[in-house]
C-alpha cells in the first residue's frame, strides 16, 4: 500500500551511508500520503485497558503526563498536549501496513509502530532514543529538529517519567508535511512540537540491552533445565591470601560465561525465543471452538487467504549442513519454537517473510498433512486468520 521514495538513495546506500550514522530527511518519502488512521481511531485505542497508550502536556514549563485509558481528551484543551499509543500496529491492520515498506532490516529488528496525536504546540520536548526510528508525518505539520550524537548534553527529568536533554544544536530543522519521513539514528537529540493538529507515525526497531540478553539466556536455561558446566579447579594452588578474588578465578569464571553465548547450535534457539515474544498485548482472537484439520483443508480448497495477526513476531534459523542433507529449521513464533525438517524452507519464509498468505500460498500447506497440521495449529492459537 505505501511505497517508500528513497529519492537519489537504495536500500543499501541508506544502510552504508546513515543508518546509525547521521539522521535523514526523506521529503515525500510517502507521496500523497493518506494517514491509515483518524485521530478520533487513535483516542478510540486509547480507551481500550490492553493497549498502552499517556498524554504529555505541557502549559508554561509545567510538563505532566497521564497514563491510559483515556476517556476525556475535552479537558486537555485545544492546545499544548500530545496523546501516544504504542504498538498500533497489533490493533489496526491498515496502520500496520505502514511497517512493510520499512522490511528491508530484518522482522526481528523491528519493534513497533507508534502513532502520535498532537494538538499546536503539542510534544514531548526534546529527547534522546537509544534505538533507531523513522517518522512519518501524517496529517497536519510539525516542526522537528534534529542533532548529531553529542556527549556533553546533559539528561533531566521535567516530570519523573519524561527524560529529557539540555538544548541541543541542529543538523536537521524542518516543518514536516504530510508524507515526509525523518530517520533518526540512536543518541541524536531530537524534538517535534507540532504546528497544528497532527498525526505522527514512529516505525521504531528493537535494540535488545546487554542486561536484557542476559537476562532471556538466563531465562531460558532456567525453563529448559540447563545448567551447564560447573566451576573446577584440579590444578589449585595453596592461596596467599583466602579473601581474595584472584585473577585466575575470574578468567575461568569469564570463560564459563563465555562459553554459554559462544555454543553456536544453543545460542540461536535462546534467541529466537527471545526476541520473537511480544513486548505489548496482541490482538489474538482464538477460534471457538477449534477449526480441525479437514475444516481448514476445505477453506484454502476453495481459495480461502490467510492474515498474520498484527504485531506477532516470527523469525526463524537454519544452521549450515555439514552434510548432503539440510540442516533442520527452527521456526519461532511468539517466544515458541518448532522445528521443521530441513527441505520446508519455503514453508519457514512464508511463515515468517509474509503478513498474507494469497490463495497460492495458502495451497502450499495442502501438500502434505505436517504443513496442514501446523497452520492449524497456527489458526488455532489465533497467530493466523482468515483474510476477512
Amino acid at each position: 500500500m505505501y511505497a517508500l521514495d528513497f529519492a537519489d538513495l537504495t536500500p543499501e546506500l541508506f544502510l552504508a551511508e546513515f543508518w546509525q550514522k547521521k539522521p535523514l530527511l526523506l521529503k515525500q518519502g510517502f507521496k500523497h500520503f493518506t494517514d491509515p488512521l483518524s485521530a478520533d481511531e487513535l483516542a478510540g485505542l486509547a480507551l481500550e485497558e490492553e493497549v498502552e497508550s499517556r498524554v504529555v502536556q505541557c502549559g508554561n514549563g509545567d510538563w505532566q503526563m497521564e497514563t491510559g485509558p483515556i476517556s476525556d481528551f475535552a479537558r486537555f484543551g485545544e492546545r499544548d498536549w500530545t496523546i501516544l499509543v504504542q504498538a498500533v500496529d497489533h490493533w489496526h491492520s491498515e496502520a500496520a501496513t505502514l511497517l512493510d515498506p520499512f522490511r528491508f532490516i530484518p522482522n526481528w529488528r523491528i519493534d513497533d509502530l507508534m502513532v502520535s496525536f498532537s494538538t499546536p504546540g503539542g510534544g514531548v520536548g526534546p529527547h534522546l532514543d537509544q534505538y533507531d526510528v523513522f517518522i512519518v508525518q501524517g496529517e497536519g505539520k510539525r516542526h522537528w529538529r534534529v542533532g548529531m550524537p553529542d556527549n556533553s548534553l546533559k539528561q533531566f527529568c521535567h516530570h519523573p517519567r519524561l527524560l529529557q536533554v539540555s538544548p541541543f544544536n541542529a543538523c536537521i530543522d524542518v516543518v514536516m508535511e504530510p508524507g515526509d519521513i525523518l530517520y533518526i539514528p540512536p543518541g541524536c537529540p531530537h524534538e517535534g512540537i507540532s504546528l497544528e493538529n497532527s498525526l505522527n507515525y514512529s516505525i521504531g526497531f528493537r535494540a535488545p540491552a546487554q542486561k536484557d540478553l542476559l537476562t532471556g539466556l538466563a531465562d531460558y536455561l532456567i525453563d529448559n533445565d540447563i545448567s551447564g558446566r560447573r566451576f573446577t579447579d584440579p590444578a589449585r594452588p595453596v592461596s596467599n591470601n583466602i579473601g581474595e578474588l584472584g585473577s585466575a578465578d575470574l578468567a575461568q569464571v569469564k570463560q564459563l560465561l563465555q562459553q554459554l553465548v559462544s555454543d553456536d547450535a544453543s545460542l540461536p534457539l535462546w534467541f529466537g525465543q527471545y526476541i520473537s515474544r511480544a513486548k505489548h498485548e496482541l490482538d489474538l482472537q482464538e477460534p471457538d471452538p477449534h477449526y480441525q484439520a479437514e475444516e481448514i483443508a476445505e477453506y484454502l480448497e476453495e481459495g480461502s487467504e490467510l492474515t498474520l495477526t498484527g504485531g506477532l513476531r516470527c523469525c526463524y534459523h537454519q544452521a549450515s549442513s555439514e552434510g548432503s542433507e539440510p540442516a533442520d529449521i527452527a521456526l519461532f513464533i511468539n517466544g515458541e519454537q518448532y522445528l521443521l525438517p530441513g527441505d520446508e524452507l519455503t514453508t519457514a519464509k512464508l511463515l515468517t517473510g509474509q503478513r498474507q498468505l494469497d490463495e497460492q500460498q495458502c495451497r502450499h500447506f495442502l501438500e502434505l498433512p505436517e504443513r496442514l497440521g501446523l497452520m492449524v495449529h497456527l489458526i488455532n492459537l489465533g497467530y493466523w486468520h482468515f483474510t476477512e
